[in-house]
């Protein structure tokens, strides 16, 4: 029986896929901060919940050792914790944009490697980034965010350079817009800061940016299930598939406005998009 590693299971993407790889027959190391808080997955035959933070070395470092301990190795790893935040490029303190960095950045980097050694002993593997359709393009009130993101997928093709001569597949699955994940609960949004202009034009853009949500959610003609995203992460474990596997009716829109365009032309197609006319013109 395999075993996968999964980061950020309180919630959201994180226990959706702790519980996809469960019903299918594999040995689950659910990771959070909190696990005293957990009580559905710790019920789980085959489910060990164990605390780990991202930016704790310590933390990775034990309950790798433990989980190895318990099931014998480790075959997969789901790069799931991370948190957002919506504000202007200026409205972000340090201390917030070093925090993101901390863990959507260095916490990927802690997490996998410590895990990468187990996986060339054994000849195979794979990890799995859970990235963002930012991590391809830039937008509105998601600087700092949209950074972190970007330099996971550099950090993901480079990795699957590196590894797949070594039996390791790295891989990223790179989710659209889910409002019903949880994720909303690991945001930082500071759009009132920067003073009353500043602040005003933060909050016009956010207001606008609702909108397009919703309007792009309403043109797809399905609703946004987030258990597509656990499926994805699932498939990119179990099978052959690409380095990149954007997810949602909104992530395969801006795929299609990618494909064949100039970069420029794509930013000048989603500038009218996410800019309310006002400001675009």
């Amino acid at each position: 029986m395999k075993t996968v590693l999964i980061t950020g299971c309180s919630s959201g993407f994180g226990r959706l896929t702790a519980e996809t790889f469960h019903r299918n027959g594999w040995n689950v190391i659910a990771t959070m901060r909190s696990p005293e808080r957990e009580t559905e997955l710790t019920r789980l035959k085959g489910v060990f919940v164990a605390r780990l933070d991202v930016t704790d070395l310590e933390s990775i470092r034990t309950t790798v050792r433990e989980g190895v301990e318990r099931f014998g190795t480790i075959d997969v790893l789901v790069n799931n914790a991370g948190y957002g935040g919506h504000s202007l490029f200026e409205q972000a303190s340090d201390e917030v944009v070093r925090a993101m960095y901390e863990t959507n950045v260095f916490g990927v980097m802690n997490v996998s490697r410590e895990v990468l050694p187990i996986l060339r002993a054994q000849g195979e593997g794979c990890i799995v980034n859970v990235t963002s359709m930012a991590g391809l393009m830039g937008a509105p009130l998601i600087s700092i965010y949209a950074s972190t993101k970007h330099a996971v997928q550099g950090l993901t093709e480079s990795m699957a350079f590196e590894y797949g001569p070594l039996g390791v597949t790295v891989k990223s699955v790179l989710p659209g817009s889910y409002q019903t994940t949880g994720f909303t609960a690991n945001t930082d949004d500071r759009i009132d800061g920067g003073g009353d202009g500043l602040a005003s034009y933060a909050q016009e853009l956010r207001s606008h940016l609702d909108a397009v949500a919703e309007q792009m959610a309403m043109q797809s003609g399905r609703a946004s299930d987030p258990q597509e995203v656990a499926d994805a992460i699932y498939s990119c474990a179990t099978s052959d598939s690409p380095v990149h596997n954007p997810v949602g009716a909104d992530a395969e829109m801006l795929v299609t406005m990618m494909r064949g365009a100039t970069r420029q032309s794509f930013l000048d197609q989603l500038g009218a998009i996410v800019l309310p006319s006002d400001l675009s013109d």
